[in-house]
């Protein structure tokens, strides 16, 4: 082998031993069929996000937020039958932290550790007009 292809080869095994670890305590999301994973990064100042929820065919988003940070989320929604649901994808646990069906509209968290939160809007299957689905709103704003 030639000499940088060694420290090239050097440089990866060491980035892949300090990565594995923390990709090991992160747990993938577990997507419905028809959901579609979106990527978000906190924002400096509020973010809105707008969609269509129904029957797991939705938007769902992951938010990376770290150690103490404060972040006041809210679900908005013309029908009644419309909801959020926030897990925390590095918990063994299998269900939400944060529900607006029984928490209210507005979840306002703080982080105990670096952490990646999956957002899910979902559209209730109980309700009396099913099939139409429901638009929503989530508002993202990081308190400093």
């Amino acid at each position: 082998m030639m000499p940088g292809v060694k420290v090239i080869a050097a440089l990866f095994a060491v980035l892949l031993a300090i990565a594995t670890p923390v990709a090991a305590e992160m747990q993938a999301p577990q997507l419905d069929e028809g959901e579609i994973l979106t990527p978000l990064e906190v924002p400096a100042v509020l973010m809105r996000l707008q969609g269509w929820t129904k029957f797991g065919r939705s938007k769902v988003y992951t938010l990376p937020v770290k150690a103490g940070q404060h972040v006041r989320i809210t679900f908005n929604s013309k029908s009644r039958y419309a909801f959020m649901a926030i897990f925390d994808l590095s918990s063994s646990a299998d269900e939400a932290f944060f529900g607006s069906d029984e928490s209210g509209p507005t979840a306002d968290l703080t982080a105990q550790s670096d952490t990646t939160w999956l957002i899910r809007p979902y559209y209730t299957r109980v309700s009396s007009r099913r099939g139409l689905g429901a638009p929503y709103e989530i508002l993202i704003d990081p308190q400093n």
